[in-house]
């Protein structure tokens, strides 16, 4: 098995399903006053009911993504197929087991945006979210600023009884605070470079909430998301937390982290539990 191919094999594992959810999004407001103050990550702005994932595999090579509750698609809807042969062809794919979303691979001024989702599976749960950030010309060069946000606990419909409903972070302070000196293993992925045979988890330091919490636009989300990510990035290298407790002794972290040139060095999964 290639590296190519373990990574489509992942793909399948964790997201064949029919997964359905409410979609929480936090928008900037396009008036220009309202939309200079910091993103509100308390209250959405748009709330999506019917939101659903539907992604199946007909044999080994091939699938369908089929979506509907689309906020950024024509008539809220998109159907794409899924193959082997192309899957992950610009390598802006990741997937762990367990995790698993895509990612810009570098702050790119030629496009118009750059952005990241990341999912978090525990059983038949997903718990997704999605980060994008916008160019902002403010005269004397180009910013990134963060421009919107999106939180859905989604739940595969296939499955009966479904895992249940988890509450949503209110105090997110108080959740990392729980948390702190929680044992933990990690894995790390590079872009380009897939490995062929699962790699062995390796100890990593004990959860920290000031090692998580970097940025001022921390905030918690349905389903246990939480997030740490800068209102603007930086000119130099910066990390993108997210994470989400899937149980009351669990918690899961994707770190995305970017060097100096702002390209994407790793993705790097956490897997922290109470002692």
């Amino acid at each position: 098995m290639t590296g190519h191919d373990r990574q489509w094999a992942l793909n399948r594992r964790n997201f064949e399903g029919r997964w359905c959810g409410t979609s929480h999004w936090y928008l900037r407001p396009q008036d220009s006053a309202a939309g200079a103050a910091p993103l509100d990550l308390e209250r959405p702005s748009r709330t999506i009911d019917d939101t659903c994932y539907a992604i199946s595999f007909s044999d080994d090579d091939n699938g369908l993504w089929d979506g509907r509750g689309l906020l950024l698609a024509p008539g809220g809807q998109r159907r794409l197929p899924l193959s082997r042969a192309t899957y992950n062809r610009g390598g802006l794919c990741w997937q762990f087991p367990g995790a698993g979303g895509q990612s810009s691979l570098a702050v790119d001024p030629a496009q118009p945006r750059f952005g990241h989702e990341v999912n978090l599976f525990h059983r038949r749960s997903r718990s997704m979210l999605v980060l994008l950030y916008a160019p902002l010309d403010t005269g004397e060069g180009l910013c990134w600023r963060l421009d919107a946000v999106a939180a859905v606990a989604f739940r595969c419909t296939l499955t009966s009884p479904g895992d249940p409903a988890r509450p949503a972070v209110r105090d997110w302070r108080a959740l990392l605070a729980e948390q702190e000196g929680w044992p933990g293993r990690m894995e790390r992925l590079e872009p380009h470079r897939p490995p062929a045979e699962a790699p062995p988890a390796e100890p990593c330091g004990a959860f920290r909430a000031a090692d998580f919490a970097l940025h001022a636009g921390t905030a918690g989300f349905a389903d246990g998301l939480v997030c740490s990510v800068p209102e603007e990035l930086p000119a130099g290298a910066f990390v993108l937390q997210v994470g989400c407790r899937l149980e009351a002794d669990r918690f899961h972290q994707i770190s995305l982290r970017f060097g100096a040139d702002q390209r994407l060095e790793a993705w790097e999964l956490r897997r922290f539990q109470r002692p």
